[in-house]
Order: C-alpha cells, then sequence, then structure tokens
C-alpha cells in the first residue's frame, strides 16, 4: 500500500539503509589651522635607541613559550595527518555538433575534438595504523585507483584505494613505508555535548598543515538537516573553519582524540561545517579493509516526522487508511515491494514508536537505529496501527546497490 501526499513531499525523509574606535580631542589638545601652519618647525634631534639589558622586564627571553592544550592536541596528532592528492579521468561529453565535417575542419589533421580530461583535487586524511592504513573521505578519492600521499614530514607515497563507501562518505587507502608510520589516537563521539572544544587539522585551499579551532555546535545532525540526504550519517556539527581541501582530515577534542571525520561544507551557511562521527567511520573502515567494501542494513520504508501540521494534511487525504490521532512520532509513508519491512509486516500508515528499547521520535532515530543493526539479524519494531500496538520482527536485509530506498 501506498499513501500519496504530494504536500508532504518536501518533509518526506528517505530511509536509505551519513568599529571604529572614536576619538575625543579636548580643546585644550586641538589646535587651529592657522596656529599649526603659523608655528617654527623645531630641529628635530636623533638619538640612538637605548635598551635598558639590565632591566628584566625588558630583557628578550630565550625560553620556549608556554603551550596550551590546542597546540599539545596538534603536537601529538599533526603528523599523522596527511594531504592526498587525487587524479581522475572524466568524460568531457563532446557536443554532437562538434562531430560535424563543418567543425571537424577546424582541428588539426588527425586530431580528434578531445572525450574526456584529467581532474585533479586534494584532500586531508591521517594515518589509521602503523602499517600504512590511511582513512579519509570517500568523495576525496572517488574515480581514482592510485593517489598521492604526502606526509608532514614531506614523505611521498603512492597510494592505493582499497575501498569506498558513498553512503557514509569513507575510503581507506594503503601506503607501503619502510618504517612504521605515526597513528592518530582515536577518540569517542557518543559522549559529546555540544559546547565541548573541537580542533580541526587538515590542508584547506592547499594550504598544508592547517589548525582550526571551535567547538562542538550540535550533535546527531542528520544528512537531510545537513543538506546531503542520500548519506547515512548522524554528522558532529562544528564551528571550527572547514574549507574545501579539509575533506577527510581529522576532528580533535581538546585532549588530541580523533573524534570525526571532516566532511562538509553547507554552501548557504557560514561557519558551519560537519564531521562523520568517529565511531562510524571505524566501522565502516573495518569493513572495507577486510572485504573492500561496506554493507548497510536496509528495510524498505518512506517515512517522515508527523507534526500537527503534517497530521492536519494527512488526515485531509482521502489516501490515508484511517484518522491519525496522534501529533508526533515517524509516520510510514510506504512500504517497497518485496522489502524487508513487506517481509516483516510493516504497513503503509503504520506509526513507529519503538525500535528494540529505543523511544522512536524522529526518522532520524529510525535511520540510526537501522545503520546500527545486522543485516538478518531481527529488530522488534513496535508501531500504532489506527489505535492498536504491536511489535513486529524485521530481518534487515543488504541495502541494493543501485537503489537509494
Amino acid at each position: 500500500m501506498r499513501v500519496s501526499l504530494k504536500p508532504v513531499i518536501a518533509s518526506l525523509v528517505l530511509l536509505a539503509i551519513g568599529g571604529g574606535i572614536g576619538v575625543a580631542v579636548s580643546r585644550q589638545q586641538s589646535a587651529s589651522f592657522e596656529e599649526q601652519t603659523s608655528a617654527p618647525t623645531a630641529a628635530i634631534e636623533r638619538t640612538p635607541l637605548l635598551v635598558n639589558t639590565d632591566d628584566p622586564d625588558l630583557t628578550p627571553t630565550t625560553e620556549p613559550q608556554r603551550s596550551n592544550f590546542i597546540a599539545d592536541a596538534v603536537e601529538r596528532v599533526g603528523p599523522a595527518v596527511v594531504r592526498i592528492d587525487a587524479a581522475r579521468t572524466v568524460a568531457t561529453g563532446v557536443p554532437d555538433a562538434l562531430q560535424n565535417p563543418f567543425f571537424r575542419r577546424f582541428f588539426s589533421e588527425g586530431a580528434e575534438p578531445p572525450s574526456e580530461r584529467i581532474e585533479r583535487g586534494t584532500g586531508s586524511g591521517f594515518v589509521l595504523s602503523q602499517d600504512g592504513r590511511i582513512i579519509t573521505n570517500a568523495h576525496v578519492v572517488e574515480g581514482a585507483d592510485v593517489v598521492d600521499v604526502i606526509l608532514k614530514d614531506g614523505r611521498t607515497f603512492e597510494g592505493q584505494v582499497l575501498g569506498v563507501d558513498a553512503l557514509t562518505d569513507v575510503a581507506v587507502i594503503q601506503i607501503k613505508a619502510d618504517d612504521r608510520l605515526p597513528t592518530a589516537p582515536i577518540g569517542s563521539a557518543e559522549t559529546l555535548i555540544p559546547g565541548q572544544w573541537a580542533i580541526a587539522i587538515g590542508n584547506p585551499l592547499g594550504l598544508d598543515n592547517t589548525v582550526t579551532v571551535g567547538i562542538v555546535s550540535a550533535i546527531g545532525r542528520s544528512s537531510a538537516q545537513v543538506g546531503i540526504s542520500d548519506k547515512r550519517v548522524q554528522f558532529i556539527q562544528t564551528d571550527a573553519a572547514i574549507n574545501p581541501g579539509n575533506s577527510g582530515g581529522p576532528l580533535l577534542n581538546d585532549r588530541g582524540e580523533v573524534i570525526g571525520i571532516n566532511t562538509a561544507i553547507r554552501a548557504n551557511a557560514q561557519g558551519l561545517g560537519f564531521a562523520i562521527p568517529i565511531e562510524t567511520a571505524i566501522r565502516v573502515a573495518t569493513q572495507i579493509s577486510t572485504s573492500g567494501s561496506a554493507e548497510h542494513p536496509f528495510l524498505g520504508i518512506q517515512m517522515l516526522d508527523l507534526s500537527p501540521e503534517i497530521k492536519a494534511e494527512l488526515n485531509a487525504s482521502e489516501n490515508i487508511p484511517f484518522p491519525i490521532e496522534r501529533d508526533t512520532g515517524v509516520f510510514i509513508m510506504q512500504v517497497l515491494p518485496d522489502s524487508p519491512a513487506a517481509a516483516g509486516g510493516l504497513e503503509a500508515g503504520d506509526i513507529i514508536q519503538k525500535i528494540g528499547q529505543t523511544d522512536i521520535k524522529s526518522a532520524a532515530d529510525v535511520q540510526a537505529q537501522v545503520e546500527n543493526s545486522s543485516i538478518g539479524d531481527p529488530l522488534d519494531i513496535e508501531v500504532l496501527r489506527n489505535t492498536r500496538v504491536m511489535t513486529l520482527k524485521v530481518l534487515p536485509g543488504r541495502f541494493p546497490e543501485q537503489n537509494n530506498s
């Protein structure tokens, strides 16, 4: 069954299973233009500048400046942060008009209109293991099998892309070094709270080893909120400056531990950046390292968050199976045919209330619970169907490669 509601389409969430200073001058201090121009010019006596080096307050110190927690964190992690230069071949899509003999005569004899070009980009990453495993964003290395990896000490390595996962924007690169490489210490994003320090290291705009600092502005931002609804990530939001080239670099806490991977910048916002929680990145990177790809659990439902306005619009529709009484919850708009959700008994019109022991308040909560589940392991999903509460066992399937539902 499918519930059709065009006014609600914009709210549809698709589960894919991510000064100047004023100066006052007193009358006593001011002089008229005539007085200034008529006054004789006094001779200036030039004498050498003498510095009293016996005064300890004026004596330059040769002692190193005191460090702070930001400098300590950067010193700890900086050697493990790398620059990634990637090149990919892009089809130019030669216009049909250029195939016309009239236009082709403008090319030199034997020359063909260019059908492809080389596109180059720069991003960041960090060393995950001493044997040369490096984690970065999938979009940094998209379309490239081999990339150049430059360490902070200047060494350059040829890196092999082991795999990419577009749904979480995570990729893993392997380099071969003769000695053990410095690695970034891993922290946790699960205990983050807004207001904590956030430190970003990367290569923004080609400026290597740049450090910016801010705070964790928010946590649990859904992919729809960030503006990249095709991802399955609950993002960390930060106001630490993140620019093109920072992608793939680490976001640190005040102890110098990696809590996320910088990944997204909202084009219409200033001072906002987003990072993939490190737990998500490590889980995906581990799967890529062992099997070359990552698997994501999948239910096969389309859903939206209820509100009083959405409830009124739904109840005004003739296509809903029964009236909706609740103002909150997650309303199932459609169950895809032959999907795990259909096999488990979920129906359009159901309102999801719980998954396991977790209360569900938004579609993002559903997405998070499904993403953290395992393929083939049953999920207990409590739904409200009309006035009846029921619990259904649904076995998540493997996310279809060509299906973004």
